[in-house]
């Protein structure tokens, strides 16, 4: 069953797959019947967002650097548009296709679209229920991550999973990042020349941090399974919080994974650790409360280097299920999510606290997309940036210590001159 072999993991061990694997005759060839071009479900979602302008907002977020340019659609979900107060509303934020290769995920995201826009419904849910749950959510869904890494698969390689330059998109963020297991290989796993070197990862992090989700969940392909942090780990957080999130993904595997689903945290359940990955910042750096990896679907009997079969299903019939399972799995989440966490569980503005180095890349990337590309700080990168303003601030903490030091030495050789009698 897909949920014993973690080599189909979204985190899988690059021993198991073959670099730069070449399509041929013997190889599935991406099913047009069943999925969508990259171009054609992005403009799917947005024709939903024009036909439901009540329900539904769209942005595109442009970012790059060093040559290299990327985008990321991003669809809200409010019942009242644009003029939605998100302070005041249990906030989910969910992604799919970082891994390009793993096109199921994408056409989740669109049927989820779709029953939130009211386009197509879910089979035995009270209608009346449901509008009453999503009265209190604003949800943010991000179709497709690696839009570039997409383009890869449709175009080049169907077993891409990287970005438009190389890069592993989830071993880009900044918790335990950089860090190489045994069997590290570049071809699968690149984290990058820095934690956040990617356009597609820093406009994941600045949406993060602006929204302040209370669910994260990153959408996978390759097994299926339920994880909790961590991934750089073999433990789970400890404490009430987690003790809930795992009762939340015991009751999803129950019904809607049909008790197939691995749970646990992505490190302790399938034997290996994985180092910079989006739901580990989330967690730790974000503070979400409920941060999620799912595990969507994956074929055991597929070759290795048959990519299109491993992460996706090729037949109508588990196509169908795949997306009926698990958008109903993810409107679970939406009904019980609110219900789990209360007053003491929600962070405030005192708690969450932001790195320099994030503030920096926020403020550059944002400067850089309202200016374009003539805004490129006198050709220097983030790191070189990064560095002078460490030694900014290193400068400015030796001077101030130098300063109090003479003010104490004054103080100090003034009270040790005796009185002058008058």
């Amino acid at each position: 069953m897909a949920f014993l072999l973690p080599l189909l993991i979204l985190l899988v061990p690059p021993a198991f797959l073959v670099a730069n694997a070449v399509p041929n005759s013997t190889f599935t060839p991406i099913n047009r019947d069943l999925y969508h071009s990259r171009t054609e479900l992005l403009e799917q979602v947005k024709a939903l967002v024009h036909r439901h302008p009540d329900k539904l907002s769209v942005d595109t977020i442009e970012a790059g650097n060093k040559g290299y340019q990327a985008e990321i659609t991003v669809v809200t979900y409010c019942k009242m548009g644009r003029e939605c107060d998100e302070r005041s509303k249990f906030r989910i934020l969910l992604s799919f296709g970082q891994h390009g290769r793993e096109l199921i995920t994408s056409e989740v995201a669109l049927r989820i679209l779709s029953i939130l826009s009211e386009e197509q419904f879910l089979p035995n849910v009270n209608a009346t229920s449901l509008n009453n749950t999503l009265d209190k959510l604003i949800i943010k869904v991000v179709p497709m991550e690696n839009l570039n890494g997409r383009k890869r698969v449709e175009e080049e390689d169907p077993c891409e999973r990287r970005n438009g330059r190389g890069v592993d998109l989830n071993r880009n963020w900044s918790v335990d990042w950089g860090k190489k297991e045994k069997d590290y290989d570049p071809y699968e796993e690149n984290p990058g020349i820095a934690p956040f070197s990617e356009p597609e990862a820093q406009i994941m992090r600045k949406l993060a941090l602006s929204f302040e989700p209370h669910v994260w969940v990153n959408v996978h392909s390759g097994m299926e399974a339920l994880f909790m942090p961590y991934d750089h780990r073999n433990t789970t957080p400890d404490g009430l919080p987690a003790h809930r999130i795992k009762s939340l993904l015991s009751e999803l595997n129950q019904v809607h994974c049909h008790n197939h689903c691995m749970i646990g945290s992505g490190g302790g359940s399938v034997g290996y650790l994985a180092h910079g990955t989006a739901t580990d910042y989330m967690y730790d750096i974000v503070k979400v409360p409920m941060a999620f990896t799912f595990e969507i679907y994956g074929d055991p009997t597929a070759s290795s280097k048959d990519c299109f079969k491993m992460f996706n299903p090729v037949d109508l019939t588990t196509f169908n299920r795949v997306l009926n399972d698990w958008s109903a799995a993810f409107f679970s989440i939406f009904k019980l999510g609110p219900h789990l966490f209360d007053e003491s569980l929600s962070r405030t503005n005192t708690d969450k606290w932001v790195s320099i180095d994030e503030y920096l890349d926020g403020y550059l990337m944002e400067r850089r997309n309202r200016y374009g590309k003539k805004f490129e700080v006198l050709d220097l990168g983030m790191q070189e940036i990064r560095t002078y303003f460490r030694l900014f601030l290193l400068s400015s903490v030796l001077l101030l210590f130098m300063f109090c030091s003479r003010i104490a030495k004054s103080k100090s050789s003034r009270t040790g001159v005796s009185p002058v009698p008058v």
